[in-house]
């Protein structure tokens, strides 16, 4: 028999990702029988988590809870924000909801997991709003450095929570309308129970640039290297930032070659939407570049993080099938590198440098995320009664909490909560009452899950110490040794090199078989045990390492 719900008159938020880290967004809400799930990001593997592509949320409790689970709405189209559809829908079939542009670029995601056909989707305009089940939910415009990105106006029986997505104030966009300022002032006049704000640019102060001025200190880049090949590096999803090197790239009578394939992706779909304008005869194919000189070539390339399978970084290592950085070429990174990333940029500017490339990482960028005066002016708007910061590490939530506090909302009206938190209120109260079960799983190629944390430690182990193998035949009834013990490494040490060492290990494992034989051990796991031990302990003591040991025993008759 079905669990009844009992009916409470409180509005519980809970994250099951986008907290403490970037990445991985996703938080449901939840009153009586509706749950409406917000968002679902992915993150990318941390250094340690070896061979992982990509990191998406566990949503375990909304399986459980599927029969209430009204639908994904989604703030806008980023991967840290879809990227772990595909995978999710496998487990929940839910409908979607989000803008044109958002919903372009999932329908790309359905079409490469075939899950077009089983999803029900709906098209949502800023301005609009859907009900699902006992929420209304009204999409309201913002900026961002992606077009269509809306915050949620979330209406409940328990109150309004305002959830602002990732946004920014520009009031001079490339492409569209300004943030519609005025409807959040119209909402907080109602009375705002929770303002849940992105925090990612909460510790710098005063207000982040519009993009409009990326498009000035493009015109001049352009005419400071007028008789040079250009080569930008950008996120593949900054779709405003691709249009204002399009428009330098006309003006300065220039032909744009795209290389990348989310690049590729992303630019198909913005222009098919009709969210860039590309002028006819700009755009030209790969193979085409040869045809024009370089000083009427600009190439769009994603690397700009110094991933290492990005177009960019493959130039830069000499490993690009069709393009090879030549000395005068002028290298642009409009993007700022993404924290932990850092190191591998500055391996990318290095290479670049060395192949006589100019690179230029200044003043080619501004963020899609608000400063400090930003998140002021949407408290002072919105006038929350609880502040719950979201979308950034640690530090980002808390620099927000301070801000709050500034702005005269009481510390114990501001909750910075964890994965996996179930925060309840309504008019009275607001706390922490519970957890779900909450955490990451890993995809490596088309396993989805199946490389957890053992798995992860193997790997770790393989990658720091190696592997030795001793392999063994014995005679089934006797237990004597019929063949080997032959020793096999890697990953350990050079064996040419270490051909004592390896005799000394083949010894200490006859002397561990001639242990057992004497005690009358003939349980296959504790001979291999009793190898694994000693052969551990000889080669820790010779070595100081301890590889992951493999014992390998055959019988014959």
């Amino acid at each position: 028999m079905k669990k009844k719900v009992t009916s409470t008159e409180n509005l519980k938020v809970i994250p099951i990702g986008g907290l403490g880290l970037i990445g991985m967004n996703m938080t449901a809400f939840e009153f009586n029988n509706s749950i409406v799930v917000v968002d679902c990001g992915l993150a990318f593997p941390e250094d340690d988590m070896l061979g992982i592509d990509l990191v998406i949320p566990d949503v375990t409790y909304l399986k459980e809870n599927i029969d209430r689970v009204k639908g994904i709405v989604f703030t806008h189209g980023h991967e840290d924000h879809i990227g772990a559809l595909p995978y999710i829908l496998k487990e929940m079939n839910v409908p979607l909801y989000a803008t044109k542009l958002t919903m372009g670029l999932i329908e790309r995601k359905l079409t490469e997991h075939n899950l077009m056909r089983s999803t029900k989707r709906k098209v949502v305009k800023p301005g609009q709003s859907i009900n699902l089940g006992e929420f209304r939910i009204e999409f309201i415009k913002t900026n961002h450095s992606i077009q269509d990105a809306v915050a949620l106006a979330i209406y409940s029986p328990a109150g309004i929570v305002v959830h602002t997505g990732d946004f920014k104030v520009d009031y001079t966009p490339v492409f569209g309308d300004a943030i519609d300022l005025q409807r959040f002032a119209e909402i907080g006049k109602k009375g705002v129970l929770a303002l849940m704000c992105d925090s990612t640019n909460a510790e710098r102060p005063g207000f982040t640039a519009s993009e409009r001025t990326v498009g000035r200190t493009f015109d001049h880049l352009f005419d400071e290297n007028s008789n040079r090949r250009i080569i930008i590096a950008t996120f593949a999803s900054n779709v405003d930032r691709v249009q204002q090197i399009i428009n330098s790239a006309y003006k300065h009578g220039r032909k744009v070659v795209v290389e990348g394939r989310s690049m590729v992706n992303i630019i198909q779909t913005a222009s098919e939407l009709g969210y860039l304008n590309i002028p006819d005869n700009t755009l030209i194919e790969l193979e085409q570049m040869k045809n024009y000189p370089d000083e009427q070539m600009v190439l769009i390339t994603t690397g700009s993080q110094g991933e290492s399978m990005a177009a960019l970084s493959r130039m830069a290592a000499n490993m690009h099938k069709k393009i090879s950085i030549k000395p005068g070429d002028t290298v642009i990174f409009s993007s700022n590198p993404i924290p932990g990333n850092e190191k591998a940029v500055s391996k990318v500017i290095n290479e670049l440098s060395m192949k006589g490339a100019n690179v230029i990482f200044q003043n080619a960028h501004t963020s899609g995320h608000a400063c400090q005066e930003e998140i002021k002016l949407m408290y002072s708007l919105v006038k929350p009664k609880y502040a719950v910061p979201v979308h950034g590490e640690y530090r980002h939530l808390k620099a927000q909490a301070e801000l709050a506090q500034g702005l005269g909302i009481a510390k114990d009206h501001i909750h910075i909560l964890k994965a996996g938190d179930v925060l309840e209120m309504n008019e009275d109260m607001a706390k922490v009452t519970g957890h779900v079960q909450t955490g990451t799983i890993l995809v490596d190629g088309l396993g989805v899950g199946d490389v957890g944390n053992i798995v992860l430690r193997d790997r770790q182990h393989l990658a720091e110490d190696g592997i030795v193998i001793a392999v063994l035949t014995l005679e089934k009834y006797t237990g004597h040794i019929l063949a080997g013990p032959d020793i096999v490494s890697r990953g350990f040490v050079y064996v040419r090199e270490a051909e004592d060492l390896m005799d000394e290990a083949r010894n200490c494992v006859e002397d561990a078989m001639a242990y057992c034989n004497a005690h009358h051990i003939t349980d296959w796991s504790k001979i291999k045990n009793s190898i694994r031990d000693s052969l551990s302990d000889f080669l820790w003591k010779r070595t100081k390492r301890r590889p992951m040991i493999l014992p390998i025993i055959m019988e014959v008759e």
